[in-house]
């Protein structure tokens, strides 16, 4: 494998064909791989206004030309399909070691078409590629399921991505769970996959990333490491992971509490990065050939398991604070449950948090849940978890996702759903931190904290903000002033571009856009020593707005315009009640017309204009026929 080859493999399983193909070097070059070439290939396949669940919707898996390169967390893979919860572009990333695996057996991306007759799993072995009976594996969890797999290839090495219960039963917020606990999470492509009835993947192989310039790529990988070992940001996360931030933010007001209500929650202490060391005696875990090491593995026995994948911080927040539960071992049950189960823990945790606003208010009873639902009963929401993963009583209401939800119940529970575009709302309190309020309300996918990760905007990056935005001393001091509007929008943008070209690429956004310790400039050396060109970092960024404005153009086609880069009402006229941004409300507008003009949008509809288009070579997109 050298270079990146753009390996394809496409799978009908309706007729139960396999073929390859490879992709068009040019089409891969203006998309770069991962998320950008695996939305480029949904522009052209998906016909406008199709069901998220009709056969022809395709599940495409792909990888980045830096996947299984010996660089920095380099393990990222995408999955991508038209999205059951949002009517739009869907797309879920993880890590782990599926994505190095899948290319060391022999893909670089996999395109499921049309639907099963049957339940089966898809097996790429060494470069065979085979679809297999699974109806002895449909029912089982996940974890179960990941066993099972690796036993029928015969390697403890095999790496699975597959879906549980909520997958199966299509709820609109079903994940892919891959290496026991790695989540491609958001947007429903686990229902997707189990439309499709296509328990699982399972890839092994023995092939290897071979940079066109080796010795080049070597000096660039030594300096990125280098860089990562001496990051502060970085170095924190390795002795915590992402829950080190959570007391941080509670101290701010940026720790979503009961439903977004507010941002300070009094039980943080107990579910804080130092307690849930202190009580679930932490072992620390990482992705492929990643030095940050982030991941988390607890000691808690559980069905028999003693030690599981641990809690990030939006798990914490979702099942925790956001709503209204300070028991950190419940929440490590709880991640478990959705883990094996195959639910997205953001939207979980969301959903749940509606139900109980809404059960206080009165505007749920009982009679319509089937359990009370009082903040921080822990027990009730094990409960629901299991109800909404096998759709059973209320939790198949909740299998829909906040939105549907909310309106099907209607009685005025619409103004507590908290999503964007029929996504719920990850774990950041809008109010506090503006740039992540105009960061979800933009994002192509719904609402997203890692869509565009604006974390440019803190004091301790403003250099980097200088070099990269071109700000004044002045501006500046209004790009840090987090409660204000200003200077928000060149924020989100740049970081938008920035977070695509990390995920097409292939690469974890930590290093990149989470504390910017690998600089552009090293991973242009990087890139180009392994593919064989010469891009500059203003390409890398110009192959980021790319993709961006593709996505735009997806659900423009599906109907969606300004009136969908919005926010609940919640965040807009609700002034925060307690904390250091009490009173505050999100001035959304004066964001996005300064948005929609950087971006060079119509201001009125949001759509990309069509100098814009013709400026970033989308109009090959235009004129392609959808095959």
């Amino acid at each position: 494998m050298v270079g990146f080859e753009g390996r394809i493999v496409v799978v009908d399983l309706e007729k139960g064909s396999i073929k390859r193909v490879l992709a068009n070097k040019l089409h891969l070059n203006l998309f770069l791989g991962g998320r950008g070439y695996a939305s480029f290939l949904l522009y052209h396949m998906v016909r406008k206004g199709i069901d998220a669940f009709s056969p022809d919707n395709p599940l495409i898996f792909g990888i980045g030309p830096f996947t299984g390169a010996i660089w920095p967390s380099s393990s990222r893979f995408v999955v991508a399909a038209k999205s059951p919860a949002t009517g739009g572009l869907g797309y879920a990333n993880a890590g782990g070691f599926f994505g190095p695996y899948m290319r060391f057996a022999g893909a670089d991306f996999l395109v499921l078409k049309g639907k099963a007759s049957s339940p089966v799993f898809i097996s790429i072995c060494d470069g065979k590629v085979e679809i297999r009976s699974a109806v002895d594996l449909w029912g089982n969890t996940v974890y179960e399921t990941e066993k099972i797999l690796r036993d029928e290839v015969g390697s403890k090495r095999a790496s699975v991505a597959c879906i549980g219960p909520a997958g199966e039963r299509m709820v609109r917020f079903a994940s892919i769970i891959c290496d026991e606990g790695r989540a491609a999470a958001r947007t429903g492509m686990g229902a997707v996959m189990g439309s499709k009835l296509v328990k699982g993947i399972v890839v092994v192989g023995e092939g290897k990333v071979e940079p066109k310039e080796p010795e080049k790529f070597e000096r660039a990988s030594r300096e990125a490491f280098s860089k990562i070992a001496d990051n502060p940001i970085l170095r924190g996360y390795g002795e915590y992971g992402t829950s080190i931030i959570l007391s941080p933010k509670n101290d701010v007001g940026d720790l979503p509490t009961r439903n977004h209500y507010d941002g300070t929650f009094g039980g943080a202490h107990n579910i804080s990065a130092e307690r849930i060391h202190q009580l679930l005696g932490i072992v620390p875990s990482s992705c492929f050939s990643c030095p940050v090491r982030c991941g988390r593995k607890v000691k808690l026995e559980i069905n028999g398991e003693k030690e599981f994948e641990g809690m990030e911080y939006e798990t914490i927040a979702s099942l925790g604070s956001n709503c209204g539960n300070s028991d950190a071992k419940s929440i490590a049950e709880m991640n478990y449950m959705c883990n094996d189960l195959g639910l997205d823990t953001i939207s979980t945790g969301v959903v749940i948090a509606w139900a109980m606003e809404c059960y206080e208010k009165g505007l749920l009873t009982k009679e319509d849940t089937g359990i009370e639902l009082e903040w921080g009963d822990a027990e009730a929401m094990k409960e629901v978890i299991r109800q909404i993963a096998f759709r059973e009583g209320f939790g198949d209401l909740l299998a829909e996702g906040v939105r549907r939800a909310s309106q099907k119940i209607g009685r005025g529970t619409e103004r507590y759903a908290m999503h964007v575009k029929g996504l719920e709302i990850p774990m950041q309190q809008p109010r506090t931190v503006k740039m992540f309020a105009l960061g979800h309300a933009t994002s192509n996918r719904g609402a997203d904290h890692l869509y565009a990760l604006p974390t440019i905007c803190y004091p301790w990056l403003r250099e980097i903000a200088k070099e990269w935005l071109g700000l004044s001393d002045e501006e500046l001091d209004e790009l840090n002033d987090l409660d204000s509007w200003r200077q928000k929008a060149k924020a989100v943008v740049f970081s938008e571009n920035l977070c695509a070209v990390a995920d097409s690429l292939g690469l974890c956004k930590f290093p990149l856009v989470e504390s910017y310790a690998v600089p552009l400039s090293v991973l242009v050396k990087g890139y180009n020593a392994l593919v064989g060109s010469n891009v500059t970092p203003m390409d890398l960024l110009k192959a980021g707005e790319r993709i961006v404005n593709l996505e735009r153009m997806f659900n423009v086609r599906e109907g969606f315009s300004r009136k969908d880069d919005s926010l609940p009402e919640r965040f807009l006229v609700d002034p925060m009640p307690s904390g250091p941004s009490k009173g505050s409300v999100v001035e959304l507008s004066k964001m996005l017309e300064e948005y929609y003009e950087i971006r060079g949008w119509d201001p009125v509809s949001g759509i990309p204009r069509k100098e814009k288009i013709k400026e970033l070579s989308l109009e090959i997109s235009q004129r392609m026929n959808t095959s």
